[in-house]
């Protein structure tokens, strides 16, 4: 089988994350898979909603928006729609449901992490990157809060990726794209810690139901692609942490 970008079947598109990209909140992270461009930043409140104040315990949480120029046709503002979309609410739900699996929200303090998620090019796999991208911009964030003497040390935080996976073609393949993801008879998006638990598995036949044998492949696949998504992440980390240990 050919991919229409000469792909191996096991193999995700090029992946970059650039560091340090926005100057104003506490850790940002611009993330390419392929075409996919997420912009990720995540931003810190000294309060918790009403409902969790008194708890000694913080909150994160997410929004998601694709901006108007992403895609090939302009796409308007949801919110000169006056709503947010119900994709948009469920992917919001998903990353941020996602980040406070692997955080320990006691070590937080009673404040917010918003973890902001613009895609400024959509070529699939955008709420997976945006879960890859989004916990390298927490982390940083928390490293600040730390630096800053706003907390003992930055509140742990278990590795964490996300990557999609599909059948196209009878082939399972890893990381589809956007002509892939369109003409995929299964599609399924994998979040996954780093030490190879489930956070989410989003799976859907599209055509025919798949088999036991069929979902373990995509599953393996994603496995495979979290560890590499997941190194890439640390060096992203350990690059700033450098940077800082050296102007310090």
């Amino acid at each position: 089988m050919s991919r229409p970008d000469g792909r191996a079947p096991d193999a995700l598109r090029p992946v970059s994350i650039e560091t340090g990209v926005q100057e104003f909140p506490a850790g940002s992270a611009l993330i390419t898979c392929g075409r996919t461009r997420v912009l990720c930043a995540a931003s810190v409140a000294e309060e918790v909603p009403r409902w969790r104040r008194g708890s000694g315990l913080g909150w994160v949480t997410a929004e998601y928006a694709m901006l108007p120029g992403a895609t090939s046709e302009r796409s308007s503002r949801e919110v000169s729609r006056g709503r947010v979309g119900g994709r948009t609410s469920e992917i919001q739900r998903l990353i941020g449901r996602s980040f406070r699996s692997v955080v320990d929200l006691s070590a937080m303090g009673e404040r917010v992490v918003i973890v902001d998620c613009d895609v400024l090019q959509a070529d699939g796999g955008t709420r997976t990157a945006s879960v890859t991208g989004g916990w390298v911009a927490l982390r940083l964030a928390f490293e600040q809060l730390s630096s800053q003497g706003l907390l003992e040390g930055p509140p742990p935080l278990d590795p964490l990726a996300a990557v999609s996976v599909g059948i196209v073609d009878g082939e399972p393949r890893l990381d589809l794209d956007y002509a892939e993801d369109s003409a995929a008879g299964v599609d399924m998006n994998v979040v996954m810690t780093g030490d190879g638990r489930y956070v989410e598995l989003q799976g859907t036949a599209e055509e025919e139901p798949f088999s036991r044998t069929e979902h373990d492949a995509l599953l393996a696949l994603a496995a495979s692609g979290c560890e590499q998504l997941l190194d890439l992440q640390a060096d992203a980390v350990k690059a700033v942490s450098a940077a800082g240990a050296a102007g310090a």
